[in-house]
Order: structure tokens, then C-alpha cells, then sequence
């Protein structure tokens, strides 16, 4: 594995090469300075920005505890997990900001909504999963055992059909609470 190929590669030009000479400093002692955004890995062929957020431990924590990065999770459970949060969250939007947020029927109608957006975002997994992990292409692969078990046709169907289960339980446990806990801020 290279891991600096630009300290092999002359990005100087002849001038500026012959200036460094001229003061008596090699070449190779030319000390670069610290960047905040470097190359990754320090090879600058690579297309992807080395940061301190993106390269921090934290930021590498937070996202190996995300649902799709998780070990050890079956890729129905990985969409459960996921569909229930966008169901709970989805729901909000919809009660609050709806056109019939002011009436008596808000919280269904939020739900009913949320309940569609569910079904849409299903329907464009199912789409996504039919096209990019066709038979074809998975004779074509080399089957490589990863942390992300459900990048293939069996993985992602039992993906979107754990999303949609998770997306309607997320939902109705909104809608559930949002009937039964009733917020009245007439009294501030």
C-alpha cells in the first residue's frame, strides 16, 4: 500500500527547484506545513478530503453506531431500526405543518400522511434494490463476506421490508402518544 505518493512526484517547478538549491537547502528538507484540510491519508489522488471532523474518532464512533454500520444486525433489523425512526420522526412534520394543522383531525391526517410517505419510500427501496442488485450483476461479483450484509438482492429486500414494518410501528407509536399526551400551552 502507497501511502504518500506525492512526495515521490516533482511539484516544483525547475525554477523554484533551483531557487531552494541555490540557498544551500536540499531539496527533500523543505518542511511542508500543517493543513486543516489535507488529502486523505496524505495521497492526493484519492477523492475524498481529509478533515479534522471527518478523520476524528467521534465522527468514526458516531457513525459505526448507525443502524447501517452496526455489527452484527441482520439486514431485517437494520431496516426496522432505520423505519422506525423515520416513521416516528416523519409523523411531526406532517401533524405540525399540515394544511389541516389547526383542526380536529391533524394528528390522523399526519398519520394517514406519514403512513404514504412510508409506503413511497418503500416502493423507491424496492425499486433500487430490483435495479442495482439484479441477478446479472451478482453473477458477475465475487460474493466477499462485509460489514454491510445488505447489499445484495436477499439482504435488500429483507431491508425495505424491515423499513416498512419499522416505519409503520414508528408511526403508530407517534400517533399513539400524540393522542394520549396533549400539549397546552395556553397557561405560559
Amino acid at each position: 500500500m502507497i501511502i504518500n505518493k506525492a512526495e515521490k512526484s516533482n511539484f516544483l517547478s525547475t525554477e523554484a527547484i533551483s531557487a531552494v538549491e541555490n540557498k544551500g537547502q536540499k531539496k527533500d528538507s523543505i518542511v511542508k506545513a500543517y493543513d486543516v484540510i489535507s488529502s486523505f491519508q496524505g495521497d492526493p489522488f484519492v477523492g475524498h478530503l481529509s478533515t479534522p471532523i471527518t478523520t476524528s474518532t467521534l465522527t468514526k464512533t458516531y457513525l459505526s453506531l448507525l443502524p447501517a454500520y452496526k455489527a452484527d444486525l441482520s439486514p431485517l433489523l437494520r431496516g426496522i431500526n432505520i423505519g422506525f425512526a423515520h416513521g416516528y420522526f416523519l409523523l411531526g412534520p406532517f401533524v405540525k405543518l399540515g394544511p389541516l394543522r389547526d383542526s380536529q383531525v391533524a394528528n390522523f391526517v399526519g398519520f394517514v400522511s406519514t403512513i404514504s410517505l412510508i409506503i413511497i419510500l418503500t416502493t423507491g427501496l424496492l425499486i433500487y434494490g430490483f435495479v442495482s442488485f439484479s441477478e446479472t450483476k451478482k453473477k458477475q461479483t465475487t460474493s466477499k463476506k462485509t460489514l454491510v450484509d445488505f447489499l445484495n438482492p436477499k439482504g435488500w429486500n429483507q431491508f425495505a421490508s424491515g423499513f416498512i414494518v419499522g416505519g409503520f410501528g414508528g408511526a403508530s407509536i407517534g400517533y399513539v402518544l400524540l393522542k394520549l399526551i396533549t400539549f397546552d400551552f395556553t397557561t405560559f
